[in-house]
C-alpha cells in the first residue's frame, strides 16, 4: 500500500480514490466527507505514520528482548530459545 493511501485513510477513514504515480495532483475523489487533505496534510500524515511504524518495530524488538530475558532467567539456554524460535 502506497503512502499517500496510509495518510488519506488516516485522515478520511471513509474515502475512496484513485490516484497514478504516488502523485497527490491526480488523486480522483469518488467518495469524500468533507474537505480533500492539502497535500500538506497528507506529507504530515506521511510522516506520523512512518514514526508509528517505527515506534511499533521498535516494541516488537523490545518486546522480544524482553521475552528472551525473562526465559533465560527461568533457566532455558540460548539453544531452548532457538528451539523454540525465539
Amino acid at each position: 500500500m502506497s503512502d499517500i493511501s496510509k495518510a488519506i485513510w488516516k485522515l478520511r477513514p471513509d474515502s475512496e480514490f484513485s490516484f497514478t504515480d504516488d502523485d497527490y495532483s491526480t488523486i480522483q475523489w469518488d467518495k469524500l466527507e468533507g474537505d480533500a487533505p492539502s497535500k500538506s496534510e497528507i506529507d504530515a500524515a506521511i510522516k506520523e505514520i512512518e514514526k508509528e511504524e517505527k515506534a511499533a518495530q521498535i516494541k516488537i524488538e523490545t518486546d522480544k528482548t524482553n521475552a528472551q530475558a525473562k526465559l533465560a532467567a527461568l533457566g532455558l539456554t540460548a539453544d531452548d530459545l532457538k528451539a523454540l524460535g525465539l
